[in-house]
């Protein structure tokens, strides 16, 4: 079926990434399966991430159908976006629905994509994972996909202004495949799912080509690695102070 939607987006994209002279690493896309269903789950770092973690099987010729917040289908300009390329939008009260059609997807073939940090990491380190990834494979009897992302977050992501500057380094690392088999323990398995993403996301910072250009450029580094990001203790903190400021907005 052809994807009048998704294919222009993913053109103009490329062409934005030239122009940014984006310095753009993409290792193991050869993992997402050509045919077939599949859970691709990713970290977690920028408000860009969706692009760039379906950048990572796009050589394969897939498009992933990514889960995310509904508040983003009733903007007015990615709203549409959204609709077109059949992302699939997740209610918070009302999980189980989003699960169901995400589910369907991968049995029909499609790739679904997941967060399963749930939010962007504001230390850059992975957060705590929800299970949904793991069950969706499970249940889905199809291979689950870790994939790392980093230098996404230099460009826009949570309480940092956005910079576009020319040429920046992301780096997409795109994991073997982790099956999961029915009856599986699913939260071993998300244990053993954040313990591979851990050590590719270890490798993407390692191998990343470009350093901070001086003391007021930390900021994306982990707090762990010498950089002034905060700890992922002081994220923690606060994603639950914004937590509960939306429950009192919601609430008034």
């Amino acid at each position: 079926m052809a994807e009048l939607v998704y294919a222009p987006v993913v053109v103009a994209a490329k062409g934005l990434f030239k122009g940014l002279d984006l310095r753009l690493e993409v290792r193991g896309s050869e993992n997402v399966p050509r045919t077939g269903g599949a859970v691709l789950a990713s970290n977690h770092v920028s408000y860009l991430d969706f692009i760039f973690a379906g950048l990572g099987a796009h050589p394969s010729g897939r498009y992933v159908r990514f889960m995310a917040k509904d508040a983003i289908w009733r903007n007015p300009v990615a709203g549409p976006l959204m609709r077109g390329m059949k992302h699939i939008p997740v209610d918070r009260d009302a999980g189980a629905d989003s699960f169901r059609v995400a589910l369907d997807a991968v049995r029909r073939g499609e790739v679904v994509g997941i967060f399963p940090e749930a939010t962007i990491s504001r230390s850059f380190e992975l957060k705590d994972f929800k299970s949904g990834a793991p069950r969706l494979a499970m249940d889905g009897r199809v291979p689950l996909i870790p994939t790392v992302l980093w230098g996404t977050q230099r460009m826009m992501t949570k309480g940092r202004p956005r910079d576009f500057s020319r040429g920046k380094a992301v780096t997409i690392l795109v994991g073997t495949p982790i099956e999961v088999p029915p009856g599986s323990d699913l939260d071993a398995m998300n244990i053993h799912l954040h313990e591979v993403m851990a050590a590719m996301l270890e490798e993407a910072i390692t191998t990343y080509p470009q350093r901070p250009t001086g003391p007021d450029d930390t900021w994306w580094v982990p707090a762990t690695r010498g950089g002034t990001a905060p700890t992922l203790q002081e994220a923690t903190r606060m994603d639950r102070l914004e937590v509960l400021e939306r429950a009192k907005r919601k609430n008034a």
